[in-house]
């Protein structure tokens, strides 16, 4: 695996326009993003999303991500618990999870998702 660096100006600056959420059900939540250059196992970046809300079934891979700043709760589906996220929180979504984001202040985040290997 290969050393990656993205300087702040990356992390804070603009983002490429991505159109609306899919699956989204309430609101209009445009989002943004810029994927880095990261090894084949991984996807990292920087996503925003606009305020709306959408569903998540069954996640199909495992997402670490970091608020950078912006306002949403998530719910899940599991435990019916509610969880408030903010500038400077971290939050692990399980390969499997099933839950709810409703975005409530446009909320940036840096992410990581492994990426499923062809052998399972």
């Amino acid at each position: 695996m290969r050393y990656v660096h993205q300087p702040a100006d990356t992390v804070t600056g603009p983002l490429e326009p991505k159109g609306r959420r899919p699956g989204a059900d309430s609101g209009d939540p445009q989002i943004s993003a810029v994927a880095f250059d990261a090894p084949a196992d991984v996807k990292v970046g920087v996503w925003e999303c606009e305020p709306g809300g959408w569903p998540v079934q069954d996640r199909p891979d495992t997402e670490t991500c970091y608020i950078l700043s912006g306002r949403a709760t998530i719910s899940d589906d599991a435990t019916g618990d509610r969880y408030e996220v903010s500038a400077g929180d971290v939050i692990v979504q399980p390969k499997g999870w099933s839950g709810r984001w409703d975005v409530t202040e446009t909320i940036r985040k840096v992410y990581s998702i492994g990426v499923p290997s062809a052998n399972g």
